[in-house]
């Protein structure tokens, strides 16, 4: 039988009970980190974002715009 992984529940199980130090050295650790870093950043922001008010979605998604905005993306290999 094979085994299913829900990477959700991994990614709060592995985070669960972490300070906010250990939080924030987790998230800027896998900032331009390796690629398997981002399925954890995903579910990070998932927990996030419906738990914060409308001014701070609107204030990210600005805030990530302008910086597309900036960047030229890389050609897809």
């Amino acid at each position: 039988m094979p085994i299913t992984l829900d990477l959700r529940q991994a990614i709060i199980h592995k985070v669960h009970g972490e300070s906010e130090e250990d939080l924030r050295h987790m998230i800027e650790g896998s900032i331009n980190g390796p690629e398997a870093a981002l399925p954890g950043l995903g579910a990070v922001f998932e927990m996030i974002w419906p738990n914060i008010d409308q001014n701070h979605q609107n204030e990210m998604v600005h805030i990530l715009h302008e910086h597309l905005k900036q960047v030229t993306p890389q050609p897809l290999k």
